[in-house]
């Protein structure tokens, strides 16, 4: 039985090897689509073990769990990377209310901000300072601020076709909001949740309160769209509107995870490396099937693809599953540290943290030279509908390998349904669609081989593409 199946894989590799680009890609694109695993582990991923929360259960059954698959497909090595991330808990369910006058609440919905401290044990209650930027914020300044809550009510801008843009556009106030307020007095601070959309769903993320004391900090927490533009309407009527929210977070001691990592070692360049990978850490409020459950699987399905399409690597291909991307990039920072220590060449990474959505293209971050050597490659991704090709970001866990040679890039999937799941309780395995999970796992694989087979030189000739 194993003759045969390893005379299988050398009539197929013989078969790639004789194959042009465009026939290797439609085999990639027929495997994904017709035996694809990445819909099945993200089902398991996402309702057998749910979120995965840096230094929780949850994310050290991923672990276990990714490890373990990676393992069953038979990939040169599979081994666990250790790092120290940080560990925060939410507690019980977050409560909060409008009181526009005595007695008379409208509860709203709200979530604790990752890395938040806890209000008072009997919650906080204070009058409301409405501003759109840390501008306003000084401009009001202390006499206006002291003992209030600062509400930030900066919403994405909807006209920018490139939702990151708008993400990009309002994200610091929640990140940096607290820190701002508590310069002035503040009580705490409640921020407009990062979505395009108006709905009841607040949207958890990270906050930071840099290298403020303890005792000057204070609570942050998100409040949904529709409670925000309530929030603000009832300010507009009465100034003396009143805010009172109630968490239970609490920041514990960092504890030791792991980066999942699996390797197809190179048959021609074994030292020249080629990354692709997703965080496995999600938040918790829903189960992180799209942030970042859909990269995981796609990254993990690239090597099988390889190895069922019959194309064996001339550089060594790895994937690699990120601890702590949300509230910490421990997993990331560690996983180059490392790599720098070792001397190892990471010629290409490529990185899936956009959701699961249908694959739109990639942006790259390279030098000029290296960019019009994947323009090369565009037309062979065109009959799939894949178009979008341009210098940009990538990714923040390949963030660091960065060299002045290397390619990194991003897969870009259609980002307007994006933000209506990023980080709330709703980013869960329903909203994940098979197809379009398994073309973008496809198109991953499609851009890992044309990597590996041409390496990173720049091609100046059309004609060396075979179509």
């Amino acid at each position: 039985m194993k003759s045969a199946f390893v005379l299988l894989t050398l009539c197929l590799t013989l078969n790639v090897a004789s194959q042009t680009d465009a026939d290797v890609l439609k085999t990639i694109y027929k495997q994904s689509l017709t035996n694809g695993k990445s819909y099945d582990w993200l089902n398991h991923l996402s309702n057998q073990i749910g979120s995965r929360l840096s230094g929780s259960l949850g994310a050290e059954k991923a672990v276990s769990y990714t490890k373990a698959e990676l393992e069953n497909l038979g990939l040169d090595r599979v081994w666990l990377q250790p790092v120290m991330v940080p560990r925060w808990i939410r507690g019980t369910k977050e409560y909060g209310y409008i009181e526009s006058a005595l007695g008379k609440t409208n509860t709203v919905n709200i979530c604790a901000l990752g890395g938040s401290i806890a209000t008072p044990a009997l919650g906080i209650k204070a009058n409301v300072v409405e501003v759109k930027n840390f501008e306003e914020l000084a401009l009001l300044g202390k006499d206006s601020i002291q003992g209030k809550i600062v509400f930030y009510n900066r919403p994405m801008q909807a006209d920018l076709i490139l939702t990151y843009e708008a993400y990009g556009g309002c994200v610091n106030q929640r990140y940096k909001g607290a820190v701002e307020a508590a310069k002035y007095g503040a009580a705490g601070v409640i921020v407009r949740s990062m979505n395009l959309r108006l709905d009841d769903l607040p949207h958890t993320g990270s906050m930071t309160y840099d290298d403020l004391p303890v005792n000057k900090r204070i609570p942050s927490a998100a409040i949904s769209t529709n409670d925000a533009e309530l929030l603000s309407t009832m300010l507009k009527l009465n100034t003396n509107t009143k805010f009172y929210f109630k968490q239970n977070c609490k920041q514990l001691k960092d504890v030791q995870s792991y980066n999942v990592i699996g390797e197809i070692k190179g048959s021609e360049f074994p030292n020249e490396y080629i990354l692709v990978g997703g965080h496995l850490d999600s938040w918790d409020l829903g189960d992180g099937s799209h942030d970042d459950g859909a990269g995981v699987v796609q990254s993990m399905d690239v090597l099988r693809l390889l190895k069922t399409s019959g194309i064996k690597p001339k550089r060594s291909i790895r994937v690699v599953l990120f601890m702590n991307e949300e509230n910490g990039l421990r997993g990331g920072k560690k996983y180059a540290q490392e790599s720098k220590q070792k001397g190892e060449n990471h010629i290409f990474a490529l990185e899936s943290d956009s959701g699961g959505f249908t694959p739109r293209g990639f942006s790259f971050d390279c030098t000029d030279a290296s960019f019009n050597q994947v323009l090369n490659w565009q037309p062979l991704f065109k009959p799939y509908l894949i178009h979008y090709f341009e210098k940009g970001g990538s990714g923040a866990d390949v963030g660091p390998l960065k060299t002045e040679s290397n390619v990194l890039a991003g897969l870009r999937p259609d980002s307007q349904r994006y933000f209506d799941h990023h980080h709330a309780s709703n980013d869960t395995f329903d909203a994940i669609n098979k197809r379009e999970l398994e073309l973008g796992a496809a198109t991953m694989t499609s851009l890992v081989y044309l990597f590996d087979k041409y390496g990173v030189n720049p091609i100046s000739n059309l004609d060396n593409i075979k179509k």
